[in-house]
């Protein structure tokens, strides 16, 4: 194993197998930033191919992270046994191959899980996502992205931390309540607006969205990492889960990409790349992703092998790519496909003309041919020209083939650099706290003042009684007497003056 990582090193380029003119095939290092594909039907070894192409970057140096959505590539961080069902057949392909330095061989492995449950969370924040991505993630329009763009500002004028899903739906929630008010600052938001990205959001984190959000947030360096021995880290997501909800898987491939493309300086086409990125079952992402999505996919896919990253997908058929994705991706590794259908057929023969001829053997022929193992393979050369196709026995992996027990995963993440970082979400004072606490302050803000409009009310309607105060009894004597000698005094006034009546 040591003699393979200093070979991989010494000779800036990786071995894939061994070619139908008993030739080496490699991958150079300095052109693996040029993006590849790994393609081929079930079932014929394309998995493998993966496994083998990850431990052999990791070996180089090269970190490394794959998307494991199937269960079966955890097992990338055991060293392979001769105990193994089909052990003889890589053996057996390891001496066929002159592989002189071949043994069974662990790698330097990180497990990650978006739910936290297989692996250590991924985390961003509703704010690094920011409002452009997110609009093209919830496929908005132009008039809701408006909208979007506006709550975000507001967020920011107003000292509000967007970090999880619940500070976003607040924030949605209070626009919808002030939506005139905002309207009068920021533009026109309209309660119709709000409601439809409320509506995606609920859509979006049906599909576990709510876990990716939130913090500590990862910090790309993590995915960087070498260990102690020059072996490149082999990051593995566990996807087996995330795959229900697809948006989610290209979400997150989005967010990588663009993440570590406005990290990672510029460096053009590196000896070796910074970091390559393997996505199994690569269709997921592109069957139910809005056509925004698709775009800025292809545009940082473009952009980022600047940055000396290589993206990998790994798929059953080509056309499960779109063409502008796929006509970036230069080292090409097609397993076998059938032609049970006219359909079928006008794929292989689409797949054929994609490469370099070989004048020794039709393509198209040989693509069905192919047995389990093999492939055809045209990677990029010294000056970026593909190479002329060529039939190729694949090298074998050194690692497990076949995913670590729960036991053997818990022990690689107990000794990992990365232990306890990420382990416990962080749930800061954010926007979705400081609204409740607003409200809660108006709330008691409006109630004080009702309580001092109820109380001048009282006041008032006391002043404005009818009548005087209700007399004192020494009062109501003194009245009754003044009124008896009041009458008398009359009365004797009439009789002198008109005498006694008769």
């Amino acid at each position: 194993a040591i003699i393979h990582r200093e070979r991989a090193r010494h000779m800036g380029e990786i071995f894939l197998g061994l070619g139908a003119n008993g030739e080496n095939q490699h991958l150079r290092l300095g052109q693996a930033n040029r993006h590849g594909l790994i393609a081929g039907a079930t079932g014929t070894g394309k998995t493998v191919t993966l496994q083998g192409l990850a431990e052999s970057f990791s070996a180089a140096g090269v970190p490394v992270f794959v998307a494991d959505v199937k269960g079966d590539l955890a097992g990338i961080s055991m060293a392979g046994s001769p105990q193994f069902k089909h052990a003889d057949k890589l053996e057996g392909r390891a001496k066929q191959l002159g592989m002189d330095d071949y043994a069974y061989a662990d790698n330097a492995a990180v497990f990650w899980d978006l739910y936290g449950e297989q692996g250590f969370p991924i985390r961003t924040t509703i704010s690094e996502m920011g409002p452009l991505l997110l609009a093209r993630l919830l496929d908005l329009n132009d008039t809701q992205e408006g909208v979007l763009n506006i709550i975000f500002r507001y967020a920011d004028d107003n000292g509000l931390l967007l970090l999880d899903l619940g500070d976003l739906q607040s924030m949605l929630a209070f626009a919808y309540e002030n939506a005139k008010d905002m309207s009068g600052k920021y533009g026109n938001v309209s309660k119709q607006s709000v409601g439809a990205i409320q509506r995606q959001l609920l859509s979006f984190e049906s599909q576990g969205a709510d876990m990716f959000f939130g913090e500590p947030a990862l910090e790309i360096d993590d995915f960087l990492a070498v260990d102690d021995q020059g072996r490149g880290v082999i990051n593995v997501l566990a996807a087996d889960k995330l795959m229900r909800g697809p948006k989610l898987y290209a979400t997150f491939l989005l967010w990588l990409m663009t993440e570590l493309f406005e990290t990672l300086p510029e460096v053009g086409d590196p000896p070796i790349p910074k970091l390559v990125l393997f996505f199994d079952e690569a269709h997921l992402i592109f069957e139910d992703a809005p056509k925004e999505v698709l775009k800025r996919i292809e545009q940082v896919a473009r952009l980022i092998r600047s940055k000396g990253v290589g993206v990998y997908f790994c798929t059953q058929s080509p056309g499960d790519i779109p063409e502008d994705v796929l006509g970036q991706l230069g080292n090409k590794i097609q397993h076998a496909l059938r032609a049970y259908t006219p359909k079928d057929k006008k794929v292989i023969n689409a797949v054929a003309d994609s490469f370099r001829p070989n004048p020794n053997f039709d393509t198209a022929d040989v693509i069905t041919e192919l047995g389990v193992g093999e492939a055809l393979v045209s990677t990029l050369e010294a000056k970026g020209a593909p190479s002329v196709v060529d039939r190729v026995k694949i090298a074998p992996p050194r690692c497990r083939m076949g995913p670590a027990t729960d036991k053997e995963r818990q022990l690689v993440m107990q000794r990992s650099p990365v232990g306890g970082k990420y382990d416990e979400d962080l749930d800061r004072q954010s926007a979705h706290e400081q609204l409740q606490q607003r409200r809660k302050q108006l709330a008691d803000q409006r109630a004080a003042e009702q309580a001092k409009l109820e109380q001048a009310s009282k006041k008032s309607s006391s002043s404005k009684r009818r009548g005087r105060p209700a007399d004192s009894f020494m009062t109501k004597m003194g009245k009754s007497l003044q009124r008896r000698l009041t009458t008398k005094a009359v009365n004797a006034i009439w009789k002198t003056l008109f005498g006694k009546r008769r």
